[in-house]
């Protein structure tokens, strides 16, 4: 299966900006539809946004949406996610996940078979 681990993850205060990245390795990225889920502490894992194997789809959710944009280059093997005017609701650990399978507009976290460590994002207010 792919392995996937993120990085970009740091220390912010409101307003910043910051992207994550997602690098894959064991097989071509081209071959899945990725997402970005998050978890704060306390809480259970959140979708954050997603995008299909050919880059024609994107997906986000309602909290993030307008301020948060995925992207991906499949040559590369990485994924990104860009995060504008961050605010400490956005506060958690970051995920990267792969489906090999259906994408769907409204993602399932099941769907997604390889995820990554994590990576902290904390927003101070």
């Amino acid at each position: 299966q792919v392995q996937l681990v993120e990085s970009g993850g740091r220390l912010v205060q409101a307003g910043d900006s910051l992207t994550l990245s997602c690098k894959a390795s064991g097989r071509a990225l081209g071959n899945y539809h990725m997402a970005w889920f998050r978890q704060a502490p306390g809480q259970e894992r959140e979708f954050v946004g997603q995008i299909s194997a050919s880059s024609l789809l994107t997906h986000y959710a309602e909290s993030v949406k307008g301020r948060f944009t995925i992207s991906r280059d499949n040559a590369k093997n990485t994924v990104s996610l860009q995060m504008d005017s961050l605010k400490p609701e956005d506060t958690a650990v970051y995920y990267c996940a792969a489906n090999p399978g259906t994408y769907r507009i409204q993602a399932r976290a099941s769907d997604f078979r390889s995820w990554g460590q994590g990576t902290q994002v904390t927003v101070s207010s």
